[in-house]
């Protein structure tokens, strides 16, 4: 089996993959200050409360796949790997790794290893063009063209940060649960706040991907979106342009790019 690792600023999800199929995942918080230790720790603690694997997390993961964009958990997960499983192959995505996604940007480094990863998932299960749409700690579009290019995006920011900054900068206002209120017109503050982060991230989504659309493709219907990312539930049924949901995108992508740089022969 292959375990794939993503990690985000806020979260960190991990895969369990039997063949093409994602058997078991996991979601927990992204702590920068986790040493290798700790995090080999915590991955066995995991592991272990699967059937299908025994307390040696060696004697069952073929493999490891791991994308993050905080420099300092990749560092610590780097040691993880040499130190606690250095028998088992692992790839971790950085400048070097093949991807097979051409990226065509001023400055290819600057893009998140997670978007290239999103984009190279995008184009095997659906093709392009499309435009994939990550609900995390920032809400990112990516573009990808018809020949599964990485031709640019949007970085907005993202349904919790938006609601943090809401109720520390708002007098009357505080923090939330993100749910999605009875109504668009609130009956009440804590209503109207959650409608305008509901419906209000959903129009930015129509928004920003129908210019995009417009842009990438002669036939905008052409461009296929996708939506990935914690958060994505809750937009979901509210956005008239998501024609997608994979809730395991990077995942996927992570399983991709070890089978492309991993010799099994």
């Amino acid at each position: 089996m292959l375990l794939t690792i993503d990690v985000g600023n806020t979260h960190t999800v991990l895969g369990l993959f039997d063949g093409e199929e994602i058997v078991e995942h996991w979601r927990i918080s992204t702590e920068a200050r986790r040493t290798a230790d700790e995090l080999a720790v915590l991955l066995q603690g995991l592991m272990g409360m699967h059937p299908l694997l025994g307390d040696d997390l060696s004697d069952n993961i073929e493999g490891i796949a791991i994308c993050s964009t905080v420099p300092s958990v990749l560092h610590e997960l780097r040691e993880v790997t040499r130190r606690y499983y250095g028998d088992i192959p692992a790839v971790l995505v950085e400048p070097g790794v093949k991807t097979g996604v051409p990226i065509l940007m001023d400055n290819p480094k600057e893009v998140g290893a997670d978007r290239i990863i999103n984009a190279l998932a995008a184009v095997e299960l659906y093709g392009g063009p499309c435009v994939v749409v990550d609900f995390g700690t920032a809400t990112t579009f990516d573009a990808v063209s018809a020949r599964g290019e990485y031709v640019g995006g949007v970085i907005a920011p993202g349904i919790e940060i938006s609601v943090d900054a809401l109720g520390m900068r708002g007098a009357q206002l505080r923090k939330i649960e993100i749910a999605r209120p009875r109504s668009v017109i609130g009956k009440n503050t804590v209503e109207a706040m959650q409608s305008g982060i509901v419906y209000g991230f959903a129009g930015q989504v129509d928004g920003i991907v129908h210019r995009m659309a417009s842009e990438l493709a002669d036939d905008p219907e052409d461009v296929t979106v996708l939506a990935t990312g914690g958060l994505a539930p809750m937009v979901l049924g509210e956005s008239a342009v998501i024609d997608e949901h994979e809730p395991w995108l990077t995942l996927i992508g992570l399983r991709l790019v070890y089978e492309r740089n991993v010799d099994r022969g």
